[in-house]
């Protein structure tokens, strides 16, 4: 029988502003010539040492709100609040501090993986991370010395990834970090933003890849048509849009058969105790509604 429980370490799910890292209130932004806002009023903290999961189809407003929380849209209403600062009144000290890796990937192409992580070094103040341990982290330590131009997107994406990592950055913004990504190289890549996380920073994640939002955020941000549809973990969005009840497949003398029993006391549910006792127990489960799932019944559109 599975359960709710992760070896993910958790930060506090929660959205009370005492330790916010972002800190967006009643942010509004209307494109130039657009009759209608691309996002409307929204408010919301991300807490430090937390992976805050963004979701949304496109055209939700995820990467307008992404990109006036890096510094590429100004104009906008409300406020944003960044590391005890607004957004306003940061200098060029700003990109000294966070991490950005866009889902399209921007390389010098003629330079190897090894070189461009050294270009881009040299643009901070702070410490370097060794540039081989990062290419080891990403899966692209065999790579090092190949120019990216020989790279597959799916390399390219991370070395985007390593490349945001590598001045150790308090804050990162992370856009569809497993896009395109084998499930083996998406899982590796899931392990470098724990471990991320492990040492300290706060990740803002913007993705359509449900399993990575179930794994790795603390809580996850619905958004459709430019507005917030709801704003909790993944495991109680769940237990709140989900069923609560266990299949369980048996073999008896008429052959294989399945059935579903409410998980409300179980253990007393006489029906339950008499159809185990009937035959050989093959499986049993609980039927968990997945993050994809909750997604559909809360916003009535699909992700993609």
């Amino acid at each position: 029988m599975t359960t709710e429980a992760s070896t993910t370490p958790r930060a506090a799910a929660s959205d009370s502003g005492a330790d916010a890292v972002i800190a967006m209130q009643s942010f509004r932004y209307v494109y130039e010539g657009a009759s209608q806002p691309a996002v409307h009023e929204l408010t919301f903290n991300v807490n430090r040492g937390e992976i805050f999961g963004f979701l949304g189809p496109s055209g939700a407003g995820k990467s307008t709100t992404q990109n006036a929380l890096i510094g590429l849209l100004t104009g906008y209403e409300g406020s944003i609040s960044v590391m005890g600062r607004d957004l306003r009144h940061w200098n060029r000290d700003y990109y000294q501090r966070i991490g950005v890796a866009f889902e399209a990937p921007n390389h010098y192409l003629k330079l190897t993986a090894r070189e461009n992580l050294r270009l881009f070094a040299a643009l901070y103040d702070r410490p370097a991370a060794d540039p081989d341990h990062l290419l080891g982290q990403v899966g692209l330590a065999l790579d090092a010395d190949k120019r990216v131009a020989e790279f597959s997107k799916g390399m390219r994406g991370r070395l985007t990834l390593a490349r945001a990592l590598q001045h150790r950055p308090e804050l990162l913004f992370l856009d569809e970090p497993t896009a395109g990504l084998d499930p083996s190289t998406a899982r590796q890549v899931r392990q470098v933003i724990q471990e991320a996380r492990a040492n300290g920073a706060t990740v803002f994640l913007t993705t359509h890849d449900m399993v990575t939002a179930q794994e790795l955020c603390d809580r996850v941000a619905f958004l459709i048509d430019g507005r917030m549809a709801a704003l909790d973990s993944p495991a109680t969005l769940r237990r709140a849009h989900g069923r609560r009840a266990v299949r369980v497949d048996l073999q008896t003398a008429e052959g294989r058969q399945s059935k579903e029993f409410d998980l409300e006391k179980l253990g007393q549910n006489s029906a339950f105790l008499s159809w185990i006792q009937s035959g050989v127990v093959e499986s049993m489960h609980t039927l968990e509604t997945t993050l994809e799932d909750v997604f559909v019944q809360v916003t009535g559109k699909k992700l993609g």
